[in-house]
């Protein structure tokens, strides 16, 4: 439960830091088109100086801000923030600029606008009330240090379109947080049933093992047993042929049983579990292992991950024609990484989705399961460059053996 409230908070700050990285990037063509709208009409700045450097350090702060916001985490204050910055940053520039009044109010109108795809209804209406009295208020001004110029029709005119506007978009954003909340309970419903789903299998596999286990490989151990003490007493080639059958099925059900529930993953964790996998691998195939294995402890997704690991290095040995094969297992702050890569024959990744329309779901239903589970998966790969398959598990802490 608490990886699943884990996941589902990585996701809502996903989504609450995306209209915030959306508004960093917006910002710098607006800081464009004011700087074009204010020189280039060649407005006769009341202030000149004090403007330059108004626009200046703005324009300095959304590069230094976006660069902050693409590169890593956005807190939880950044939208409201950034968009109180922007809204005074551009009464000050309509203040000081006293004859920039053409060129600078409609900036006003891109302000609610701005705010309104944050899913935060309450800070559109905020954002959209003070926007609106800005735009009178900076008027007002114009009028105060202007006698002649007083206060236009289309002052009230457009002061009632920027009221319109914030309503209207404060309602947009209302319907984006009603769905973002859906998509939110969606994303946890389909986490929780794929997580229960895996329980599933892994019980089903467990109960399968002990099964043969307890019932098919002791009646075989105990049938050579006996032909064992019989070939000790008749010399006959064909009891050591069936010697040799039974040895041949009592090692296949071994690996059977440890296929579907390896005892070294529950045991000694991910890490030992995919050494002991590689093991067997090597002693299978003719192919190289080359493996770097950090200690990673028992993730609660090492069931997920090891499963990968095992369908991977099956794809290599049937499909690759790979000569060597690397293996990589590490963490990486709250998510393991897991990373398979081959020399072999290559393939198209959008080809997947093919395959999985013929019958062939391995790779396919390790990326849904990833991606259900908060984790992802990431094909790189081309016909006659090899392949290389990163599997990264969802966000979790380390739980101790």
């Amino acid at each position: 439960m608490e990886a699943s409230t884990g996941r589902l908070r990585s996701y809502r700050d996903f989504l609450a830091a995306e209209p915030v990285r959306v508004s960093a990037v917006l910002r710098l063509p607006l800081i464009v088109l004011i700087a074009v709208l204010v020189w280039f009409w060649e407005v006769d700045h009341w202030l000149p100086q004090l403007y330059a450097v108004i626009l200046g350090v703005y324009a300095a702060v959304a590069v230094v801000w976006l660069l902050a916001v693409l590169r890593g985490p956005v807190p939880r204050w950044a939208a409201w923030a950034s968009t109180a910055v922007d809204l005074l940053v551009i009464l000050l520039l309509c203040v000081v600029s006293g004859g920039a009044t053409a060129a600078l109010l409609p900036v006003f109108f891109l302000l609610p606008i701005s705010v309104a795809f944050q899913d935060r209804p309450g800070l559109t209406a905020v954002i959209g009330s003070i926007t609106a009295a800005g735009y009178l208020t900076v008027w007002i001004f114009y009028s105060k240090r202007d006698d002649t110029m007083g206060l236009p029709n289309m002052v009230y005119t457009h002061f009632g379109f920027i009221v319109w506007m914030a309503v209207a978009t404060t309602a947009l954003s209302f319907v984006l947080a009603r769905r973002a909340a859906r998509l939110t309970a969606l994303q946890e419903v389909r986490t929780q049933l794929v997580s229960e789903a895996m329980q599933s299998d892994e019980r089903h596999n467990r109960e399968v093992a002990e099964h043969l286990h307890d019932g098919p490989l002791q009646t075989l151990l105990a049938a050579r047993l006996e032909l064992d003490e019989a070939r000790d007493r008749i010399s006959d080639p064909a009891l050591d042929h069936v010697y040799a059958a039974l040895q041949d099925t009592a090692a296949g059900l071994r690996a059977t049983v440890t296929e579907l529930h390896p005892q070294v993953l529950a045991q000694l964790g991910l890490t030992a579990a995919v050494r002991e996998l590689l093991r067997q691998y090597q002693s299978r195939h003719d192919i190289d292992v080359i493996a770097e294995l950090d200690e990673v402890g028992k993730p609660q997704s090492q069931s997920l991950l090891y499963r990968a690991a095992r369908e991977l290095l099956t794809n290599v040995a049937k499909h690759a024609g790979a000569g060597t094969v690397w293996v990589d297992v590490h963490r990486d702050g709250d998510r393991v990484v897991l990373r398979v890569r081959d020399d072999g024959n290559g393939f198209d990744p959008h080809q997947v989705g093919n395959s999985v329309a013929a019958g062939h779901i391995g790779l396919g239903s390790l990326l849904a399961r990833f991606d259900a589970m908060g984790g992802a998966m990431r094909i790189d790969s081309a016909p006659g460059s090899g392949t290389r398959i990163t599997a990264v598990s969802p966000p979790e802490p380390l739980v101790d053996a």
